[in-house]
């Protein structure tokens, strides 16, 4: 048995109306799990209201494939930041938060990702920065009540590029309830940028690390990549995230009406394999 995961993002498949055909693709193309997107569309945020009934549905898709749904990719906060300087959108983003941890909860979905995105924060007054600490550690609250963890995603925006910034808010809140989830593109675009070590700033989340997203970027940009078209340094990356005890990988790239994309859905599976295997069958 291989000593790590591979799921897939998945906004990497065509938007099927069923679930288990996304499930069922996840697994013929070499998948583990899916990680589920709930971003700040209204369509991805009414998943929150998802019923008892279709709750129950996805479950059962899951023990038909084998596929399970095990972390949440919440971005809706891009558009409802919790520290934001109006109230009431930061107690929408509050709302949504809490509905993402009870929908987790029911279907077994261990870990959600934050966006480690408020554009508010760093220019704002002491009563908004006040808000968002005190916001940040009642999402934390609520998530151990329900025992999932949730863990600051590395972003594109200064505010938390880089895993070194993520950290001053895990030691702040200091709970096991709260990790980081290292996008590996971001924080590249972040190092190179500055001129800062990719492998020093993962290494300051030593103990932290949940996961780790792999996406592809180049200078400046920051999506819609394929692997091996880009500056990232994935065998380095991988083997810095497997030394620090990462077992759990993704693959994020996006689906935008390709008709080869199943194609491009095994290779990137194929592509993570070939370096988490070279770890995996090293022994350490």
């Amino acid at each position: 048995m291989k000593r790590y995961v591979l799921g897939i993002y998945e906004k990497a498949l065509p938007d099927f109306p069923e679930w288990e055909q996304k499930l069922l693709h996840a697994r013929q193309a070499g998948y583990d799990f899916l990680e589920m997107s709930l971003d700040e569309t209204d369509k991805k945020i009414a998943r929150l209201q998802m019923p008892a009934k279709e709750r129950l549905a996805l479950l059962e898709a899951m023990a038909r494939t084998g596929v399970p749904v095990r972390s949440m990719c919440l971005s809706a906060h891009r558009k409802y930041p919790i520290g934001s300087h109006d109230p009431a959108v930061a107690q929408r983003g509050m709302q949504i938060m809490e509905k993402a941890i009870d929908l987790a909860d029911d279907l077994g979905i261990r870990m959600i990702m934050l966006a480690g995105y408020d554009v508010y924060y760093e220019d704002s007054d002491a009563e908004t920065r006040a808000r968002f600490a005190a916001n940040l550690q009642s999402c934390v609250e609520l998530a151990a009540r329900k025992g999932v963890t949730l863990a600051f995603e590395t972003m594109e925006t200064p505010f938390m590029n880089t895993v070194g910034k993520a950290m001053r808010f895990v030691r702040q809140v200091g709970s096991p309830y709260l990790q980081v989830y290292p996008d590996i593109g971001n924080i590249t675009n972040a190092a190179k940028a500055d001129g800062a070590d990719v492998t020093e700033d993962m290494q300051t989340g030593a103990g932290h690390l949940v996961g780790l997203h792999l996406k592809e970027t180049s200078p400046g940009v920051f999506r819609d990549m394929m692997y091996g078209d880009g500056h990232v340094d994935f065998p380095q990356a991988i083997h810095t995230a497997w030394q620090m005890g990462v077992r759990r990988y993704v693959t994020e790239f996006w689906y935008h009406g390709e008709e080869n994309w199943f194609d491009r859905v095994c290779f990137a599976a194929r592509f993570a394999r070939e370096l988490l295997d070279k770890e995996n069958d090293a022994g350490c």
